[in-house]
């Protein structure tokens, strides 16, 4: 059942088959971004719903340990595993890996645009094949009683936008939502999310629909929901090294006040604890390389934080550290910089 539109400043009813969800502000899945240490985060300040990372769905089935840890989901309230793939055998093998893992709910994807997804037939390749598309569906949903959702774009390119039919299919064989990033894959990331286009689906489709693309600050979740007529937004790399950004989405759609950002000590506390995961996570080594990218991120966000510029040769040294003790130095060095040049 479709969760109700917005009223002005309250609330919605939210729900994805039998799971309720607290909030219309979902994390999106983003590969090497959304690890369960971030998820966990992320849920903590407030998201509604947090996704994995995309995990190709014959690895999952097989037991690969790169996949097992993409979709590892504990200390997160709502587990969703996303899935790629191509084949219906093993789609409906790694959905129920999922579910039998604890996931809560099973997601496919269609919509990823990377050249090597797409050159397996997997993500939006999957736009130019509707009826293979539709058994991906037709096979997670008869593997697992969990409800299943799709996150597809709008289509291959301008000429075959598809998402409307597409989405209409996969509900008729028991999809339980659909998120539609706004835009084709042959743009990529280029240009700028057509959430209006995503209103032709809403019309087509009874279950709920997620509307994502360049959602970047609170205000854009009002403004995407009333173009769209979607039922909830999807926040991707507007969260990257702002793992409380989907909380204060989800804050403003309740209270209509824009919340401040945490003060650069908070941040740094966040920071840590998810270099620190990361480290418990993937090991020390592994997680070193995995957590750099998440350093720079977050030196971003306390430079917009202080309104200071970022000294580049601080986040140079926090991201190209060799070991976590050097790592976590030079972020703390980069932050007190921030912090001393914001007081004066």
């Amino acid at each position: 059942m479709s969760s109700s539109i917005l009223t002005e400043f309250g609330p919605p009813t939210f729900s994805i088959g039998s799971v309720q969800v607290r909030n219309p502000v979902v994390l999106a899945p983003m590969s090497g971004v959304t690890d369960v240490v971030f998820r966990r985060i992320a849920s903590r300040l407030g998201a509604g719903l947090v996704v994995s990372e995309m995990v190709a769905s014959r690895e999952l089935a097989t037991a690969d340990d790169g996949a097992r840890l993409r979709a590892e989901g504990s200390g997160v309230d709502v587990h969703v595993v996303q899935l790629a793939g191509r084949d219906p055998a093993w789609i409906a093998e790694a959905s129920r890996v999922a579910v039998g893992s604890g996931a809560a709910i099973v997601d496919i994807n269609m919509g990823c645009p990377a050249k090597k997804v797409v050159g397996g037939h997997g993500g939006s390749a999957l736009l130019k094949d509707l009826d293979l598309a539709v058994r991906l569906v037709e096979a997670a949903v008869g593997a697992v009683d969990a409800p299943v959702t799709v996150k597809m774009r709008l289509g291959w390119d301008e000429g075959s936008i598809v998402a409307p039919e597409l989405a209409a299919r996969v509900e008729g064989v028991g999809a339980k939502l659909v998120t539609i990033h706004g835009r084709t894959r042959a743009q990529f990331y280029e240009g700028h999310a057509d959430w209006s286009a995503i209103a032709a689906v809403k019309q087509r489709v009874t279950i709920p629909v997620v509307a994502n693309g360049d959602l970047t600050t609170p205000q854009d979740a009002r403004e995407m929901l009333a173009a769209s007529g979607a039922d909830a937004v999807m926040v991707g790399r507007g969260a990257q090294g702002r793992a409380w950004f989907p909380g204060q989405v989800a804050g403003y759609l309740e209270t209509g006040v824009s919340p401040a950002a945490p003060s650069l000590g908070v941040q740094r506390a966040l920071a840590v604890e998810h270099y620190e995961g990361l480290l418990g996570l993937y090991g020390r080594d592994v997680g070193v390389r995995h957590a750099r990218k998440h350093l720079g991120w977050y030196l971003d966000a306390a430079a917009e934080t202080s309104g200071r510029p970022l000294a580049l040769e601080m986040k140079s040294a926090a991201m190209t550290a060799r070991t976590p003790e050097d790592a976590l130095a030079a972020f703390d060095r980069a932050v007190n910089d921030l912090e001393w040049r914001a007081a004066v």
